[in-house]
């Protein structure tokens, strides 16, 4: 009897799961590990859509690389096999080369004007109608994802402080070149490795956002931080066209708001940090310096011209349209 009734309790537990189970299980993939701010605001997208969606979207997070580096995903994207991504506006200069603009040392100041650059300028509107019909995605979303300023063990207080400063900057063209035009000595090395090479003077400071320099301990073994502002880090948020497609129109709603939401979430996150951070590494014993900045945008001319000269007309209109964004 108390087995009939126990195989009748489980049997009811399996309708029960069914009758609960979501009609679409979509998996978002992203690069950044899980005490990320990314990680956070990809957490708050999935538990948006499962409300709002009463349960009918039920959206799995894969962190920390766990599908492949951002090219991979793109490709997972495009190919249909991942349903949603991160990826910064810059990153598409893998397949466009004039998109290296968004990432170009001081040309975009801030987060109002990435926005602008991405939705309002016929460059921008250009960039998003290729990633639609060329790429099978869409971007559904925009977040401020950081702006990354330079640490050191010695004080910057002007331009004529970088000079002869063994920078570590990622393998990227747009961080290479902010390093060698404002004078210092581009110096590219893996992320894991960085912070030894701080502690042990293998290089005199590295750049990165506010928040990843609180996350990897940085101001441990440096004791300057300069605000140059140089890059401003977008985070678009990216589904693939066959995933939405595959959506009713009730639930495509659902997931472009949700998306939009999470973006405004994600914004804050970063805006938060960066503005109680400054404290915390004062708190540190942290000397915060504010050069002025108009000498380093200067010094990045030559490189504006030789990105106009790489990637021709469309390169120039580009540039045009953003440098007006920014009057």
């Amino acid at each position: 009897m108390k087995l009939k009734q126990f195989a009748l309790t489980a049997l009811a537990l399996a309708i029960s799961g069914a009758a609960f189970a979501a009609d679409y299980d979509l998996k978002f993939g992203m690069v950044a590990g899980t005490s990320s701010n990314e990680y956070k605001a990809a957490e708050f997208f999935a538990k948006e859509v499962k409300d709002k969606s009463a349960g009918k979207i039920e959206i799995s997070i894969y962190p920390a690389a766990q599908l492949g580096d951002d090219r991979v995903m793109l490709k997972q994207l495009k190919d249909g096999a991942l349903d949603f991504t991160f990826s910064e506006s810059a990153r598409f200069q893998i397949f466009y080369p004039e998109a290296e603009i968004f990432a170009l040392p001081y040309m975009i100041p801030n987060f109002d004007t990435a926005k602008k650059a991405l939705f309002d300028t016929k460059f921008g509107q250009g960039l998003l109608s290729k990633i639609d019909k060329e790429l099978n995605m869409k971007v559904i979303g925009i977040a401020y994802n950081g702006t990354r300023q330079t640490t050191s063990n010695r004080p910057i207080n002007s331009i004529a402080d970088m000079k002869g400063l063994k920078l570590r900057v990622p393998n990227a063209a747009t961080n290479l070149a902010f390093a060698k035009y404002v004078g210092a000595a581009p110096t590219p090395m893996a992320f894991s490795e960085v912070y030894l090479a701080l502690q042990t003077h293998s290089v005199d400071g590295q750049e990165n956002p506010l928040p990843t320099i609180q996350a990897q301990k940085f101001y441990e073994v440096q004791k300057y931080l300069a605000l140059t502002n140089h890059i401003l880090n977008d985070q678009l948020y990216l589904i693939s066209n066959e995933t939405l497609n595959d959506l009713p129109e009730d639930l495509q709603k659902i997931v472009k708001e949700s998306a939009a939401k999470a973006a405004e979430y994600h914004t804050k996150l970063f805006m938060d940090d960066e503005t109680k951070l400054i404290e915390f590494f004062k708190e540190k014993k942290v000397t915060v310096t504010q050069p002025d900045l108009k000498p380093f945008k200067a010094a990045l001319q030559p490189y504006y011209d030789d990105y106009v000269k790489r990637t021709g007309d469309a390169g120039k209109k580009a540039m045009e349209e953003f440098s007006k964004l920014s009057q």
